[in-house]
């Protein structure tokens, strides 16, 4: 039965087509299981951190024609290899019961038991395509928890100044392999042989 917190959490979350949901008078007092309830029962995109929920902003064309193409790359070049690229939205377990919905996660084994039906416990890369709303979100916050993770590789394809930034982690944070930019081609540290041409994906169609 659900409490009096996920019902008015419902109420909110169902009105998001028409009207702004706030829900602010209850964020930092959610506990996992009443996020991933909320979660499993909408299709609106959220993350979770610290007892608050976050709303993202729902998906532009042109972000999705970007997401489908480096999806295609990753999997074209990983499922040979033995391993797996799934696309948002999936969740992805952190520490301290932290939920993030990367637009990308790949792990080098298909049968790495991290991957769970209901959210992954972790991934070798992840990728993000900078929400312009939020920013900060992909570049600065999400740096440093994928770091804290061990998460080996993270992939920044930011729109607005045209970059697709790969990160290594070397020790407990990660350092730029590369900051990529129009004209260039953008490689991995963690898949030899993987390249991607940064104006491809910016203009993917």
């Amino acid at each position: 039965m659900a409490t009096n917190l996920e019902e008015a959490a419902l109420r909110l979350v169902r009105t998001v087509d028409g009207l702004d949901v706030d829900l602010g008078p209850l964020q930092g007092s959610w506990s996992e299981q009443q996020y991933l309830k909320l979660s499993d029962q909408t299709n609106h995109p959220m993350e979770f951190t610290a007892g608050s929920i976050e709303m993202l902003t729902l998906p532009t064309e042109q972000h999705q024609l970007m997401l489908a193409l480096l999806y295609e790359l990753l999997l074209t070049f990983i499922r040979p290899r033995g391993g797996k690229v799934l696309f948002a939205p999936l969740r992805l377990r952190l520490h301290g019961g932290t939920f993030r919905e990367p637009d990308l996660l790949l792990v080098l084994q298909a049968a790495a038991p991290r991957r769970q039906n209901r959210y992954w416990l972790g991934a070798d890369l992840v990728v993000e395509i900078v929400n312009p709303d939020a920013p900060e979100r992909d570049t600065i916050t999400k740096r440093h928890e994928y770091a804290d993770n061990g998460i080996p590789e993270y992939w920044i394809v930011n729109p607005l100044d045209e970059t697709i930034n790969v990160l290594a982690l070397h020790g407990e944070a990660y350092t730029e392999y590369g900051v990529f930019q129009r004209g260039m081609t953008a490689t991995s540290v963690l898949l030899p042989g993987f390249t991607v041409r940064v104006d491809d994906i910016l203009d993917a169609q």
